[in-house]
């Protein structure tokens, strides 16, 4: 199976999801978070730099349950809608 190339508003959604993630780990460790997921430090790493802009949907829930943030401003991001909580 060939994996098609990413649009540039998948880029673009997967570094604002990076962002926010990034955001939301404040100055706890990659690994430490990664670990805590359940999911590779490589892994996480990808995501937060927009490398990754569609990961699993086991995966952002249980970034979004490790982290405490809301899976919908997860989800908010992903599906492209600009409404997140201030």
């Amino acid at each position: 199976m060939v994996r098609l190339p990413l649009t540039p508003a998948q880029i673009a959604l997967g570094r604002q999801l990076g962002a926010y993630l990034r955001q939301a780990r404040g100055e706890r460790t990659l690994v430490d978070v990664a670990e805590a997921a359940g999911i590779s430090p490589e892994t996480l790493r990808k995501i937060e730099t927009g490398r990754m802009p569609t990961p699993a949907f086991v995966t952002i829930a249980a970034l979004a349950d490790v982290l405490g943030v809301p899976l919908d401003d997860l989800a908010q991001i992903c599906l492209n809608r600009e409404r997140l909580r201030a």
